[in-house]
């Protein structure tokens, strides 16, 4: 703990150091972050696109490998098979189909059903018995099957590819025709494919190495950045292609990136202390003037707030008159709901008080009224005595509302029946205006809620609405579902609410209507809050004053 507080320009060299380093630091993170992203994303991208370039490649010279065995056994020159090739036809075919190709296939050959080599490329194999193959796997062209056995390594790696030659009329198996694929070619490709820093490998379905680049070992045991690529073919084997790159040689460019942020920040920390001096002076003076004013102020009544110095100290200074204005409007607010909240305890102290006379008063009234030699002016007087009875009884409970509300206790409430029972209601005061009262709901929208209190809120905007309108008005209530709210609009094409007065119209004893106390709005959106909810104004389509209710929809 400082035994001693920091001068202003300590505090001030400091925050500017902070100010500058802090800053910069966190731009360099962000950056080197960002392009470390972006650079591991574009090495990835590399990769995968490496990946699904030789994996293409091999599947395509696989998918050649297998339409040409599937071509040539469809050849009517197979059939010399069923006389043994006695005129080495067959055998000069296949000697020629080698040659053409390039060493891509070590050996062509043809078996009979007993596995004796009929007609053969090497013509030293001719006559001599092959051993059955396990079948690795099949694959199907144009409905016919064809068999792939496992990879030969005993002298030089291959890939035999058979298919059985049927006679042309029965259909029946009078052999098979062998291809031994070089394999070497799959091991080319991959090593064309890769760098020093990268290697390949080809899997077959069991996930078993069935050809690599002679550095995978190495490599991947680093672990470093890779990308697979699986066949994708209908008459390929789902085999896939890794790619691996050295984690070393993947996270250069990341490395040498962060020794240019490190050194640019570096940078930065010796240009902003260069800096910092001077500033830190510059503005010390004018704090030092404000800090005196402040501690004088209430002392000093006549002190003057001090204008020079950089612009955001005499920014602080305005700023501070601005407080000092905005503190004597907060004290005189308070005074006012102080007063407010005062009015309110006695409204609902004197609720019991008032409401009896009242209610005697409009018994008396009714008895009155029934009185057969009661005169016109009487009535009309009683008439007075009854609506102006109701008329204090409605500010009275208005008052104890806005006074003490209770909490809702939340049923479930089907809102559009709400919304019609209380137009219902309203019907017969909105006839006496010619006033029109129509509910959109297009189902029955369920919420939770008091229904007391939702049926207030309703009744107090309805009934505004009606008191507002002039003769032959119109107000429309709708119900809508939005995602997870209900939505209640209340719309007339009244004169609607001035654009000077609109913020004002939730607070209590605000009014526009004569001999209106202000309390109803206020009310109703105690009670909107207290259901979760919340309510706006705003302009109407019809020009008048729409009123706004979203509420949480009832939930299974």
């Amino acid at each position: 703990m400082l035994k001693k507080p920091l001068s202003i320009r300590q505090l001030l060299l400091l925050a500017f150091l902070l100010a500058g380093l802090l800053p910069a630091m966190l731009v360099s993170f962000l950056s080197f972050y960002q392009a470390r992203i972006a650079l591991k994303s574009e090495i990835s991208h590399d990769l995968q696109t490496l990946s699904n370039t030789v994996a293409s490649n091999v599947e395509s010279m696989l998918f050649e490998r297998f339409h040409n065995v599937h071509s040539w056994s469809e050849l009517a020159i197979m059939q010399d098979i069923q006389i043994g090739d006695i005129d080495k036809r067959l055998a000069t075919f296949l000697q020629e189909l080698v040659i053409s190709y390039g060493g891509i296939y070590q050996k062509i050959e043809v078996v009979d059903t007993n596995n004796v080599i009929v007609a053969s490329s090497v013509p030293k194999n001719l006559g001599l018995t092959t051993q059955p193959f396990d079948v690795w796997f099949q694959v199907n062209i144009g409905q016919k099957t064809i068999d792939v056995y496992p990879i030969e390594t005993h002298q030089t790696a291959s890939l035999a590819i058979s298919k059985a030659i049927l006679s042309p009329d029965a259909g029946k198996v009078q052999g098979r025709l062998i291809a031994y694929f070089n394999w070497q070619l799959v091991l080319d490709k991959l090593n064309q494919s890769v760098q020093d820093s990268t290697a390949a490998a080809l899997f077959d379905e069991q996930n078993h190495a069935i050809a690599s680049t002679r550095n995978w070992a190495k490599i991947h045991a680093e672990h470093g950045m890779h990308a697979n690529s699986t066949f994708s073919g209908s008459t390929s084997p789902k085999w896939r292609v890794e790619i691996e790159k050295l984690h070393s040689v993947a996270v250069a460019p990341v490395h040498r990136l962060g020794y240019v942020f490190l050194a640019l920040l570096i940078t930065t920390l010796v240009f902003a202390t260069f800096l910092v001096t001077p500033i830190a002076k510059a503005v010390t003076a004018p704090l030092s003037q404000l800090t005196h004013f402040v501690r004088h102020f209430f002392l000093d009544q006549t002190s003057q707030l001090p204008t020079s110095g950089p612009a955001e100290v005499q920014e602080l200074s305005s700023a501070f008159k601005k407080m000092i204005s905005e503190l004597e409007a907060s004290q005189k607010n308070l005074e006012r709901a102080a007063k407010l909240a005062v009015v309110g305890e006695m409204a609902a102290a004197m609720s019991h008080e008032v409401r009896t006379p009242l209610g005697i008063l409009r018994s008396s009234a009714n008895v009155l009224q029934r009185e057969p030699q009661l005169s016109k002016e009487g009535h009309e007087v009683l008439g007075f005595i009854i609506s102006e009875t109701e008329r204090l009884n409605n500010l009275v409970s208005s008052l104890i509302d806005a006074a003490r509300p209770r909490l809702p206790a939340f049923t479930e409430v089907n809102l559009s029946a709400l919304a019609i029972k209380c137009i219902a209601m309203l019907s017969a005061q909105a006839q006496t205006k010619n006033v029109q009262l129509d509910c959109h709901a297009d189902q029955d929208y369920l919420i939770k809620a008091d229904s007391e209190q939702m049926t207030q809120v309703l009744m107090n905007l309805l009934i505004n609405a009606i008191q507002m309108l002039p003769n032959h008005g119109k107000v429309e209530v709708g119900i809508t579902a939005l995602q997870d709210t209900i939505q209640l609009t209340i719309a007339d094409n009244g004169p609607g609410i001035p654009a000077g007065s609109q913020a004002q119209i939730f607070e209590p004893f605000f009014t526009q209507r004569a001999g209106g106390v202000g309390l109803g709005l206020a009310v109703v959106r105690h009670i909107v809050h207290a259901h979760q909810g919340e309510i706006s104004y705003s302009p109407s389509q019809q020009g008048g004053a729409q009123f706004n209710i979203t509420l949480p929809k009832l939930t299974p």
